[in-house]
């Protein structure tokens, strides 16, 4: 870890895509939450069971294969955050227990390079079975992170109810002196001790609340599965291969070579320092440049585009830059989801419209052209090459606004030229109806809410 914190420092990081490791094989979950420290509902709970948040901005991964210190991933967004949300917090939980006995529980922020921001190992974990162990939150215009390290010996449920959580009235204990006029059967809310009573309890007595709670959850019965919403989502995609993410950098101009990766539309994600001109091109088998998918005199520039895996696996690229660059191959679930809240970005991007017909409202504040091109998928089943595009949808030049009407997704919308920042976010949006990518949402795992978390359902 190149930089570590301890309990309760924090700095910024950049406002960017992140990825954020957890390590020690701990249960991971993610609470999105408002100024006022509370969530707005179940859909702001990121678990196993939910692995990605409505608006696209954070989703969790499991640990990949071999991975011997149980690593789970959480991919933070943050340009992608509603604007509701000031804090995203990192919750880590243990089944069986104490937090004590997790070795080397610590979180990893890397950035888009895949460099170490910052770090954050907890080193006086106790009798907790439950902790907020880090967050990112919101401050003068950017992002910080914060080394939280706060346990709850009461488990997930006193974390959740700490942050508007509703357990959905899960049974618990029955009081000593149920008020008279309670029916009979009705079990009345453990009280939970206060912090000055914790801090006087022996180490059984905490064990005893410990075990009460986890008595109470277990007994509970589980809530039904509720309907999936009729519109797709992006983990529903039948087009583009999944793939974990490839990364390389350099200086100047340079010919960059992928083997191994599975044939299909890839997005490129494309950063070089320092003025000058950018290109790039994908290479055929003989050597020769095909169609640029990047052209650019932007300093500073930035940009995800998209191009095409051959069937053997190899993808080689002819880049053209002045200065330092790093180069990131994603998987099209990699695209930035479009919603009714504002996106702000800054040159050639990719983004997924997977809502019913809307209007994308696009604002560009840019001098040269401006060129949009849609990509319907549904309907699409060979995920090996992206549908015909139909022509540009917008091809202007110099600052403008642009309002370009999509129709029902999903639809990728790519913004193959914009030099200089921008935004857009949608109106209008209808309800989607349904048929073939209904059906592809309903084979992923349904929406789970906030009891599912608490008993720990996975999709």
């Amino acid at each position: 870890m190149l930089r570590g914190l301890i309990k309760g420092d924090n700095a910024f990081v950049p406002t960017a895509a992140l990825r954020v490791a957890v390590r020690s094989g701990v249960d991971v979950a993610a609470l999105l939450v408002t100024e006022q420290g509370r969530v707005r509902g179940d859909a702001d709970i990121v678990f196993h069971g939910a692995p990605a948040h409505v608006s696209g901005a954070v989703r969790l991964s499991p640990s990949a294969d071999g991975d011997a210190g149980g690593t789970v991933w959480l991919d933070a967004d943050l340009p992608g955050v509603e604007e509701q949300i000031a804090r995203v917090l990192v919750v880590a939980s243990t089944e069986e227990g104490a937090l004590r006995d997790a070795r080397g529980l610590s979180v990893e922020v890397l950035g888009p390079d895949g460099a170490t921001v910052v770090a954050y190992e907890v080193t006086d974990a106790g009798p907790e079975t439950a902790m907020v162990v880090a967050e990112l939150y919101r401050r003068s215009g950017g992002w910080k992170f914060r080394a939280v390290g706060q346990g709850y010996v009461d488990g997930l449920t006193g974390l959740a109810v700490d942050h508007g959580v509703d357990p959905d009235g899960e049974p618990q204990e029955v009081a000593e002196q149920p008020a008279p006029q309670a029916p009979p059967a009705a079990p009345a809310p453990l009280r939970r001790p206060t912090r000055d009573e914790l801090l006087d309890m022996t180490e059984e007595q905490i064990r005893a609340l410990t075990e009460a709670h986890a008595q109470a959850r277990a007994q509970a019965p589980l809530p039904a599965a509720p309907a999936p919403e009729p519109r797709p989502d992006p983990s529903a995609w039948t087009c583009g291969p999944v793939f974990k993410p490839r990364t390389a950098s350099g200086r100047d101009n340079d010919v960059i070579t992928e083997n191994g990766l599975p044939p299909g539309p890839v997005m490129i994600e494309l950063t070089v320092t320092g003025p000058g001109y950018t290109g790039l091109w994908p290479l055929d088998d003989s050597n020769t440049k095909r169609s640029s998918i990047v052209s650019s005199t932007e300093t500073d520039f930035r940009g995800r585009v998209v191009t095409s895996v051959p069937e053997h696996g190899r993808l080689r690229l002819r880049l053209e830059a002045d200065g330092p660059w790093k180069l990131r191959i994603l998987p099209l679930a990699e695209a930035l989801r479009l919603s009714e809240s504002r996106l702000e970005s800054r040159g050639p991007d990719v983004l997924l419209h997977t809502g019913g017909t809307a209007d994308a409202v696009f604002r560009y504040k840019g001098s040269s052209n401006f060129i949009v091109y849609l990509y319907r998928l549904a309907g699409h089943t060979d995920p090996t090459r992206l549908p015909k595009s139909g022509g540009s949808a917008v091809n202007e030049i110099g600052a403008r606004k642009e309002t370009l009407p999509l129709p029902e997704g999903p639809v990728l919308v790519c913004l193959t030229s914009a030099d200089g920042p921008w935004d857009v976010r949608l109106k209008d949006v209808g309800l989607h109806s349904g048929g073939q990518e209904a059906e592809n949402a309903a084979k992923l795992p349904a929406p789970r809410g906030a009891r599912a978390w608490l008993r720990r359902v996975r999709g």
